[in-house]
């Protein structure tokens, strides 16, 4: 069974470009990349600094997930895309590094870099998630 999730709290709207926040199928949630959208005001400028950004980022990926029926530490895969890699990288994981802080229960990565983010987005972040005896 195929399950299409979107958050009404969660920003930007899924009907601005056709799309589910997440999709459940197979066991897996497939959340779809997150913006640094304020779920609050999502017309507002994005912020001007990458720790903020992700700190939104995950605002939304957490609002879609626990919607979902799931928890972050459910994560196994996560995607991460920056507009300017050298310079945000490190900020990036000051603030990753505190939504996943289990050593022994890292999700798998991929952190690359783009011509280019939604908005003039300095970072999108999607992920995979997998709860054990959820179908």
């Amino acid at each position: 069974m195929t399950r299409y999730i979107e958050v009404p709290t969660a920003a930007p709207s899924p009907k601005t470009a056709r799309y589910s926040h997440a999709v459940e199928a197979g066991g897996f949630l497939y959340v779809t990349g997150q913006l640094p959208i304020d779920p609050d005001d999502p017309a507002a400028p994005l912020p001007a600094a990458i720790e903020a950004q992700v700190e939104l980022v995950f605002r939304n990926l957490i609002l879609i997930v626990e919607a979902a029926g799931y928890r972050l530490s459910d994560a196994v895969f996560v995607r991460i895309y920056l507009a300017d890699f050298d310079r945000d990288y490190v900020g990036l994981n000051a603030i990753y590094h505190k939504y996943f802080n289990d050593d022994k229960a890292m999700p798998g990565r991929t952190t690359v870099g783009v011509a280019r983010l939604g908005r003039g987005a300095l970072v999108e972040i999607d992920m995979v998630l997998h709860a054990s005896g959820r179908s």
